[in-house]
């Protein structure tokens, strides 16, 4: 019973260490697209919203992270954006149009 609870709490440290690594990943690659797109990083965080299992291109599981944050074209709005980790490598940047990257049509 006492390896059990010892076991757990290893699992629970790892878990809990590694989503601190990969929430700084995160955070710049958040930084990187805002940066890219001329916008600005908002809060200079992110926020975890989604957690499961997925699979890399080996057929290993990893977990598959899904981080919300917000960046701002004029500083007085929020454009919501996501970014989507397998492991700790980015697989997807999601970032809403905003007003400098439309494109009007006449």
């Amino acid at each position: 019973m006492e390896l059990a609870w010892l076991a757990a709490a290893i699992i629970i440290a790892w878990f809990w260490l590694d989503s601190l690594r990969v929430r700084e990943l995160a955070v710049l690659a958040g930084r990187r697209a805002a940066e890219q797109c001329e916008l600005q990083f908002l809060d200079e965080s992110v926020a975890c919203s989604k957690l499961w299992l997925g699979r890399d291109s080996a057929g290993q599981m990893r977990l598959l992270r899904t981080y919300r944050f917000e960046v701002s074209d004029t500083g007085s709005e929020r454009l919501a954006c996501s970014l989507t980790l397998l492991g700790d490598r980015v697989e997807k940047i999601d970032m809403p149009p905003y007003r400098d990257n439309v494109v009007q049509l006449h």
